[in-house]
């Protein structure tokens, strides 16, 4: 038999894997913006070592004078800029006919494997980072888990738990009385008291961050309407406790008085935010929170309550009605200079078609520039990672994607993304 190694031997196999796992990776780039908000530079050269960036030169340097033993990509006919960054995804689920009979037909083993599915072509269509905000905890922080110990081909995830009242948007429905029973959430708060201990639970078991509804939400199968659903002192009180363990809270909102209450308990975004006045507009930028505009979402679910018969009707006619007004009212809240957050509600659409969100948003003002800065930079300070997410530049993590044409240019680039790294490992590469 022969002897077992030697803890020397086990050091010196371990420098050797790691040695031939760190590379150093040269990529010519035709057209850099290396921090979207700012213009583009030609003919640069961006040096990845170890998964980071390590520099970024003008001209297309040679990679052999860079290290001997460097990998080259060759992106010198692409535009490239930083891994897109998705705030608002469900990675558990499609919208569709079969979403009920799916919630008592899968295991959670099954709805594990969609999620991993889901996760590969998120990131396929270039986004590297993105927030889920709620899904089965227990799989989701599996996945966000595994994609970090690279088990998994997935965009890096910001995990969220939700906190809900008892018949809240984040409740379930829909459903017989004892099914209702089983599947309800365990973070079920009614009193703010509750809803501190709710909170504490969820960040105790994992959560990343933590979601709230304010409103009520169109796809909840119950005829409670959009309005605002949580009191002001649950809401301060989630709020709060998040912050003090570190934790931030985005909130659901339709309804104006829904949006305000949240604004004004302390959230760091708004998801949706369909209905704004004049005082949420005063209150965003006081607070300094973001609007995920999800207009994707929006417009999905107007498209399928015109043209197919699964959705209940109190589903329906929300869907019609606050699907319809979204767009405008994202017009209102990005002109008079709310901070906005790229976001899609993906899994209400379908997933990998995220960067349609963009097509949108061009079509209700934004200009192109600021589009791919909200996806970026704003998304990054969002989640608090700006110091390694959101351009590309040294220390930072190389996320990097690349087009064949300019989407400063013509927003519709992003549709086709032909490159993806995340990590300093590429995924794509057509």
């Amino acid at each position: 038999m022969k002897p077992l190694p030697t803890l020397l031997a086990l050091v010196l196999s371990s420098l050797l894997n790691q040695s031939a796992i760190a590379s150093t990776q040269v990529i010519h780039a035709g057209e850099l913006l290396s921090v979207p908000g700012m213009y583009p530079l030609k003919k640069q050269t961006i040096i990845v070592k170890d998964g980071e960036i390590f520099a970024v030169k003008k001209g297309f340097v040679d990679a052999k004078t860079v290290d001997k033993n460097a990998i080259f990509i060759d992106l010198s006919n692409s535009f490239v800029m930083p891994g897109l960054m998705d705030m608002h995804v469900h990675l558990q689920m499609e919208l569709g006919p079969d979403n009920i009979k799916d919630t008592v037909k899968l295991s959670n083993a099954d709805i594990a494997m969609k999620s991993v599915h889901y996760a590969k072509k998120t990131l396929m269509a270039g986004f590297t980072t993105v927030r889920d905000l709620l899904s089965e905890s227990e799989q989701m922080y599996a996945l966000r888990d595994g994609v970090n110990k690279g088990w998994i081909e997935g965009p890096r995830i910001i995990a969220a738990a939700g906190i809900s009242i008892t018949g809240g948007h984040l409740d379930t429905d829909g459903m017989a009385p004892d099914l209702l029973a089983m599947k309800s959430p365990k973070t079920l708060c009614d009193g703010p008291f509750e809803c501190r201990k709710m909170t504490r639970q969820a960040i105790k078991y994992g959560a990343d961050a933590i979601k709230v509804a304010s409103t009520g939400g169109v796809l909840s199968d119950t005829n409670t309407g959009t309005g605002q659903q949580m009191t002001d002192d649950e809401l301060k009180e989630i709020v709060d406790t998040a912050h003090d363990l570190g934790r931030k809270v985005a909130s659901h909102a339709h309804a104006t008085a829904g949006i305000n209450a949240a604004l004004r308990a302390g959230v760091d975004s708004i998801e949706h935010g369909s209905y704004a006045d004049k005082e949420t507009i005063k209150l965003f930028k006081q607070s300094g929170a973001y609007l995920v505009p999800t207009l994707l979402a929006g417009a999905t679910v107007v498209n399928m309550a015109e043209t197919s018969d699964f959705m209940s009707l109190p589903i329906r006619a929300k869907a019609i009605r606050v699907g319809a007004d979204m767009l405008a009212n994202f017009e209102i809240s990005y002109k008079a200079g709310v901070k906005i957050a790229f976001g899609t509600d993906s899994g209400v659409s379908k997933h990998g078609i995220n960067a349609q969100e963009a097509v949108l948003m061009h079509q209700a003002g934004m200009s192109t520039s600021e589009i791919l800065k909200s996806a970026t930079v704003n998304s990054a300070d969002l989640i608090g990672m700006s110091d390694k997410l959101g351009t590309i530049e040294p220390g930072k993590f190389a996320d990097i994607i690349a087009t064949n044409t300019s989407p400063l240019k013509n927003i519709k680039a992003l549709l086709d993304v032909s490159f993806v790294m995340k990590g300093g490992k590429v995924y794509k590469h057509q």
